[in-house]
């Protein structure tokens, strides 16, 4: 069982103060890591980080100045960065006909882009390193369109960091670096609590996930420290869906 351990390694999670984000550092944390949490929100991001024994960046992910800059900061202050964990987001329930050109850059933005951009800061460290491994937050809704909500892009954005992940790990492979996502179903987060709120909803997704029940962010954080682990040493581009069977049928 030491291939799933991190001891010694420094992680950084984005989106980190709550839901998903926030299970990934506990989990990084109980593998032995060293949690940088990065979050936009400072009262969550500061308790998750006492909370995993880490440190608290104030961190809007959209702005790739300041991704380069945290970073930097955790390089200079830990001394190294092995573990990338893009994982903030977003998700627009508004019908694509209503959906406004700000609304869509605002997905994307934050779905797509800050993704980008914490990858190209974690490789500009750990390229020349020849080690580090990223870990992307993709969804299901890359795979599929949901229903019965409308959602078309989320579902453009997350598709998009599916390839995006596949196309890096193809590229920075050759230099020691791993890219992999993974790509969660209906979990129990603030933002699927909400969306559970509509009986309509919550009825089809259940009715539509094979093990009938939503997942909780723990199973996905656990996935997570297999990805980043020497576990999965010879996993790259590689997209792990934890859909409790949703994509299966």
């Amino acid at each position: 069982m030491d291939r799933f351990r991190l001891d010694e390694e420094v992680a950084l999670v984005t989106g980190a103060g709550r839901g998903i984000g926030r299970a990934v550092a506990h989990a990084l944390h109980e593998a032995g890591a060293a949690v940088w949490v990065a979050d936009l929100d400072e009262e969550s991001g500061r308790a998750a980080a006492e909370e995993v024994g880490g440190t608290f960046i104030a961190l809007d992910v959209t702005d790739s100045a300041a991704v380069d800059a945290a970073v930097a900061r955790v390089v200079a202050e830990a001394g190294a960065l092995d573990v990338m964990v893009n994982n903030a987001g977003t998700v627009r329930n508004t019908p694509s006909t209503e959906t406004t050109d700000d609304e869509w850059r605002a997905v994307m933005a934050l779905n797509l882009d800050a993704v980008f951009y914490g990858c190209r800061a974690a490789a500009r460290h750990m390229l020349p390193r020849g080690k580090g491994v990223i870990v992307n937050t993709g969804s299901m809704s890359g795979h599929i369109a949901n229903r019965p909500q409308p959602q078309a892009a989320y579902n453009a954005s997350k598709a998009a960091v599916i390839h995006l992940t596949r196309s890096l790990a193809a590229e920075w492979a050759p230099s020691g670096v791993r890219v992999n996502s993974v790509s969660p179903g209906y979990v129990g987060t603030e933002m699927t609590k909400a969306g559970m709120g509509n009986e309509e909803w919550r009825r089809a997704w259940l009715d539509a996930t094979p093990m009938g029940r939503v997942g909780e962010p723990e199973e996905v954080g656990a996935v997570v420290v297999f990805l980043a682990s020497p576990a999965s040493s010879f996993l790259t581009g590689s997209d792990v869906v934890a859909d409790g069977g949703y994509t299966a049928w």
